[in-house]
């Protein structure tokens, strides 16, 4: 697996928005109801929906962020044989700054964490991590 970071990508190729977030200065990530591991927020953009949309979208669903301040970092792309047949894949990362949250979630999304440090049982440990330490290189976060 090759992960790749990009100033900037043409809008058509990017197919994910993946938000680095964080809340009071902690870490805040997503338990997914069928999985036992931890993720950065983030998932797939929609038809006709531009990818800042998709970002504040997930971002909403997954944490239940209401109020937010959101800004991109870069543009990325992973490549994997396994996954979209090999096909160098594009996404776009952001960071957020959330102040608020709904009380409840309503996704596929079962709770999140606010954590002063990173999970060691992420869901995409051979790319998240590394998204992270690129914003962190980038001095977003």
């Amino acid at each position: 697996m090759e992960v790749k970071f990009y100033d900037n990508a043409d809008d058509k190729l990017l197919k994910f928005a993946v938000i680095i977030s964080k809340h009071n200065g902690k870490w805040v990530l997503c338990k997914h109801r069928q999985r036992e591991t931890y993720e950065a927020p983030g998932g797939h953009r929609e038809p006709n929906e531009n990818i800042f949309e998709t970002a504040k979208r997930e971002l909403y669903e997954e944490t239940g962020a209401l109020d937010f301040r959101i800004k991109p970092i870069c543009a990325y792309s992973v490549t994997d044989e396994d996954n979209f047949n090999g096909e160098e894949t594009f996404g776009m990362l952001y960071y957020a700054d959330i102040k608020s949250f709904e009380k409840e979630l309503h996704s596929e999304i079962e709770k999140i964490i606010i954590s002063d440090t990173l999970p060691d049982n992420w869901t995409y440990p051979l790319i998240q991590p590394k998204l992270i330490e690129e914003a962190l290189r980038r001095g977003i976060i």
